[in-house]
């Protein structure tokens, strides 16, 4: 049977689990700031049955994902097993400690901020960032999760798909929701500017994502040569010029470049 709910039908082909989809759409709840949530609260976010929220919140608590806020038994927040999870993908992955170092190399060296994105579907995922050293600047946490087409880290993800795939994630104008007036907003544009990023291996973005704020940057690649990751350097507008674009892409490319090495990619031209 297709997954019908909030009216995406599953892909031809593909099994659902309709237990297993809730409470992992539960547990993605908690991927925004909060201070815990009730059961009602998830009943009305996610649009199920309360005895159904009961008994994945009981179930998901008892094998220790989510645990009680404190002495309140009402509220949950995540629990040890979530976070255990979190530890295992960063074994797993030398990207985040090397993401990190990586990011602080070129952020010293521009005094702007300096973030590394994956991506999760069609959404870039923000796994490390350094601050940018001026009072105006871009405010952001790692964890944040932004429309790829939206923004230039997004965008160096997306170089890495092809057309088909790309077709895939952005099935129609709806999947394209534009965050500014400059954002992509059809696959058409968003296919010509991916094929421009292939073709120098950077991004940029004018105010995409923010009106007030501009990015460069470069995909990140690892053993076979995949993208596994993007590299962005985010500057205000009021500090953005052609000269300063010409610097960051040098710095975003060199330093994407040396990553990529460092996690075992082979060269690139």
């Amino acid at each position: 049977m297709e997954d019908t709910r909030d009216g995406v039908a599953a892909p031809p082909g593909r099994l659902t689990a309709p237990a297993l989809r809730r409470a992992l759409d539960i547990l993605e709840l908690f991927l925004e700031p909060n201070e815990g949530l009730r059961v009602p609260e998830i009943t009305e976010r996610l649009r199920l049955p309360r005895a159904s929220v009961h008994e994945l919140v009981r179930t998901l608590a008892e094998r220790g994902y989510l645990e009680q806020e404190g002495g309140d038994q009402h509220r949950f927040t995540l629990g040890v097993k979530a976070f255990q999870l979190g530890g295992a993908y960063e074994r797993e992955l030398d990207l985040m400690e090397l993401s990190r170092s990586a990011a602080r190399a070129v952020a010293a060296q521009c005094g702007e901020t300096v973030q590394v994105a994956v991506r999760d579907d069609r959404y870039a995922v923000y796994i490390a960032r350094v601050d940018s050293t001026h009072p105006v600047r871009l405010v952001s946490d790692v964890g944040r999760r932004l429309p790829a087409h939206c923004t230039a880290g997004g965008k160096a993800l997306l170089s890495d798909l092809s057309p088909a795939q790309l077709g895939v994630l952005f099935p129609d104008a709806a999947s394209l929701a534009p965050m500014t007036p400059a954002s992509i907003d059809s696959l058409d544009r968003l296919n010509q500017e991916l094929a421009v990023v292939r073709e120098r291996g950077w991004a940029d973005e004018y105010c995409e994502s923010n009106p007030d704020v501009t990015c460069v940057a470069a995909p990140i690649y690892k053993t076979g040569g995949a993208c596994v990751a993007a590299m962005s350097i985010s500057v205000p507008v009021l500090r953005w010029d052609e000269a300063r674009k010409a610097e960051l892409v040098a710095l975003v490319t060199a330093g994407t470049r040396e990553l990529s090495t460092r996690l075992g990619a082979p060269p690139r031209s």
